[in-house]
């Protein structure tokens, strides 16, 4: 990553995508080492992880849907 982004700005961006303390460490120690490998291969695993939730929250959601359309089915 350039080094035209601050370290702050990284890290105000970093916890607003949900990173936690840990993660936000390791990236920060590969950008000062200009290890752009590992910095994109960090972000890409936070990515996977949200990604994650995101299906998990999506299947939850279409469970909530299907009863919806059961009970109202019942009425009918």
């Amino acid at each position: 990553m350039g080094k035209n982004i601050s370290e702050n700005d990284i890290i105000k961006n970093m916890e607003d995508a949900g990173c936690d303390e840990a993660c936000i460490r390791h990236f920060l120690k590969c950008f000062r080492q200009g290890n752009e490998k590992e910095e994109l291969e960090t972000l890409a695993n936070h990515r996977d992880c949200i990604l994650d939730k995101l299906h998990e929250a999506q299947r939850e959601i279409d469970c909530l849907d299907y009863l919806v359309y059961r009970i109202e089915k019942q009425k009918d």
